[in-house]
Formats: C-alpha cells, structure tokens, sequence
C-alpha cells in the first residue's frame, strides 16, 4: 500500500525506537525523520562520551540501521564489539566507526548524516540536542539519581517512584534544541512517540527546551506507542492510562492517538520479566479514560521474540492505517 506525501516523525531512542523505524523504512512515499535522545550514558557509548566528549553514538547508531536496507548485514558487523584489545574491548564497530566519522567532518551531526549516506539511508536521523548533558531522576522521597544507566538499572530490590527527570548541561548554562528537529516537527504530517523506556528513551526529548512547544504548536496528529510492559525502577506497576497521563502531563497537551498491544506474551517470557519485577501493560477499558480516546488496541506482539516487544511490521501496519485515512 502506497501513502504519498506524508512527513513522519518519530520521538524516542534505545530498542523501542528502532523496531518502529524498522517497519516504518519499507513505508513507500513517506518521509521519515527520527529525533534521538542523547542521554545514553551505559556501555560503549558512556565510555565514548566520558572519555572522548563526544556525544553518545548508540542509539543514533541502531535509528541508522533501522533504516538502511542493508539491516542485516551491517547489524552483524556494526553492533560486534571488540574483545581482545585492552583499549577497545567492549567498544562496538558502529560506534567508533561513527566517531571517527564525526571527529572527520568536524561535528556529531555532520558524522551521522555521512554514516547514513554511506548506508543508503532512506530518512533523517537527527539528534534532539547537540549539547552534552546528564539525565538525573527526583524519585518521590526526594532523592536524585544522576546518570541515565544509573537510572535504568536500579541497584536493589526496592526503590521510590520517579516524580521528574530533568537535563543537567556539561559545558553550558542551559541546553538548546538542534534547530532541524523544530524544522521536522512544524513540518510534519504524523508525530509518533515511543515505544521505549518512558523516563530514560523518551522524556530526555522533551524537556529539551524547545521541543515541547513545537510539539504544543505542531498541527500535525501525535500518536503515542504505549509499551507491553513495565519496568522496575521507572515504571513499575504502570498501567497503560499511567504512561498516557505522565507522557500527556510532560507534553502540556492531550495526545491525539494512542497505539496499545492486547496480546500477553507466553507465560515462559512472563515468568522472567516478573523475576525482574516488570509486568504486562493492561488497558482497562472499563475505565472512563479512555472514553472518546482515539486508541489502536490490536495484537502488536513479537510473536516469535524470545522477549516482549513490538513487532515491527504489525506496528508498520497500524500506523499504514492511520496515516492513510
């Protein structure tokens, strides 16, 4: 099915944002732009930053494959990650190939779309931010946690509620938005958010300053992924109304459409999500929320994952049906 002329943007980061620009990126005739946090601090990527200040390439990095045809191939070269060598063990190929890229241009941005190019990237991928800073979380009894990996796997088998994260700039006083993201979003047909982690994938972009308001004067429909399950440490015990309002209560309006999954995964993957304290998302539609909501609820379970996740050609479907109305 053929959709002309609509401009798509998609809002998130980590493993949410690229199994949807994976199905997005078979879309004909559409214009895909995907704006990135760029909070990640764990892994290669955190020692990319803190060692050699750069902006953090991972998540970047997977939005670039999610959209090259050459998926696949490169995944298996790119997210490879070296062992032996003392320096580079535990770096992956993409991202050093990505930062040498942007030390070779002169900047982040210049380096990414050189990448893409080199991998026939049919889109945009843009950073939400050119400026380097640190996710913290305020939990509810006060505490801060500094760092997004910090946030994203909490130490412990207990911990307080997030109430808010909020950006903490490096070398600046404030933090300011890549101008081409405020360009994609006054320009788009369809913003689509998430899915990914709410308060680490997600939220980082949107209190960019600047980017909420686009996304409050934008006249183009915003549609939010809600996720299959919950996450010990963000999420825990959300319900599916719970993302929308904290998601709705970050953007400063109602969101036009909401994409929800109605099929549980198999109990097997169950029992290890609820060893890690992480259940199943449920939408109560008994409940009046949801009352005159525009939701999608169909089956958008990875029926062949060995984890719960989306599956990337049935959200390629969902949206197809929205976007061509």
């Amino acid at each position: 099915m053929e959709i002309k002329g609509k401009e798509i943007v998609t809002i998130g980061g980590g493993s949410g944002q690229f199994i949807l620009l994976s199905g997005l990126r078979d879309l004909k005739n559409i214009q895909t732009t995907a704006i990135v946090s760029m909070v990640d601090s764990g892994g290669s990527t955190g020692r990319l930053r803190d060692e050699l200040g750069i902006l953090p390439p991972g998540d970047i990095l997977k939005c670039i494959l999610a959209l090259s045809p050459y998926q696949d191939a490169c995944r298996s070269i790119l997210l490879k990650r070296f062992k032996k060598d003392r320096n580079l063990a535990g770096h992956s190929a993409g991202n050093m190939l990505l930062t040498m890229l942007s030390r070779y241009t002169g900047n982040f941005p210049a380096g990414v779309s050189a990448l893409a190019e080199i991998l026939e990237v049919d889109g945009t991928i843009l950073p939400v931010t050119i400026d380097r800073a640190t996710l913290v979380a305020e939990l509810t009894d006060g505490k801060r946690i500094y760092g997004e990996e910090a946030i994203d796997l909490p130490r412990g088998t207990q911990r307080e509620q997030i109430r808010d994260v909020f950006l903490v700039p490096h070398h600046h006083a404030t933090i300011s938005v890549f101008p081409p993201v405020l360009d994609a979003i006054a320009k788009a047909d369809f913003v689509f958010i998430g899915p990914g982690d709410l308060f680490t994938s997600i939220i980082p972009n949107l209190i960019v300053p600047g980017v909420k308001e686009a996304l409050q004067n934008t006249s183009a429909k915003i549609y939010f992924t809600i996720n299959i399950m919950t996450k010990f440490g963000e999420t825990h015990n959300f319900s599916g109304k719970d993302f929308v309002v904290k998601l709705e209560d970050c953007l400063g309006r109602k969101i036009d459409g909401l994409i929800g999954n109605d099929t549980k995964p198999m109990q097997k993957i169950l029992d290890v999500y609820s060893k890690q304290k992480s259940d199943f998302v449920k939408i109560d539609m008994a409940d009046s929320f949801w009352d005159h909501r525009n939701l999608h609820q169909v089956d958008i379970l990875d029926a062949k994952a060995k984890i719960a996740r989306h599956d990337p050609e049935k959200l390629a479907r969902v949206i197809m049906e929205i976007i061509s109305v």
